[in-house]
């Protein structure tokens, strides 16, 4: 078994993406981030079922959520964890599915999200309507039927945009080639 597949890129289709926050002037922040199942699946695949476990501890009031998957090198199960936060839909279950993502985030799965570019969006008018200085998603506002495409190099990603449900290009990422040299 060769745990450091665990580290490799998840495919876009495995990322999805949630709205953060939206503007008075309607520019939508939008989160790259993994589903549970996509870490289940990658330990599956990795380390095969039954050579990972996974167990939940209350500590201080807090979630906790621990991942042990087997090392055959050193013959003992190594053991990452985390806690999680609460969702806004359902807490105990949100907690519980959180501190499970973040402990595989330690194990390498999906690290990567956090390289992501900023993703900003100008929505439609009719996307979001504004209650005092904040924007809020209309039902006409459809993330989840968006198409993403990434392109990716050994330093990270090279492309990501994003098709709305029409068609429209929504979102045009390509990183610059030479901001490396210019960092210099």
């Amino acid at each position: 078994m060769d745990l450091t597949k665990l580290s490799e890129p998840l495919a876009i289709e495995q990322v999805d993406f949630r709205i953060q926050s939206i503007s008075a002037k309607g520019w939508a922040t939008v989160l790259a981030y993994k589903d549970a199942r996509v870490d289940m699946d990658r330990l599956d695949a990795v380390c095969g079922r039954g050579f990972w476990q996974r167990r939940h501890d209350l500590i201080d009031g807090q979630l906790f959520c621990s991942v042990g998957v087997g090392n055959a090198e050193i013959g003992q199960w190594v053991w990452v964890q985390d806690v999680g936060a609460e969702s806004q839909t359902e807490a105990e279950k949100g907690r519980a599915s959180d501190s499970f993502k973040r402990a595989c985030f330690n194990l390498g799965i999906g690290r990567e999200l956090y390289a992501y570019p900023l993703i900003l969006v100008q929505l439609e008018q009719d996307e979001y309507t504004v209650e005092g200085n904040r924007g809020r998603a209309t039902w006409n506002l459809r993330l989840r039927d968006w198409r993403w495409h990434m392109e990716r190099d050994e330093a990270g990603i090279t492309r990501l945009a994003a098709r709305d449900n029409k068609g429209k290009i929504r979102f045009d990422y390509k990183r610059d080639k030479n901001a490396f040299e210019k960092s210099k």
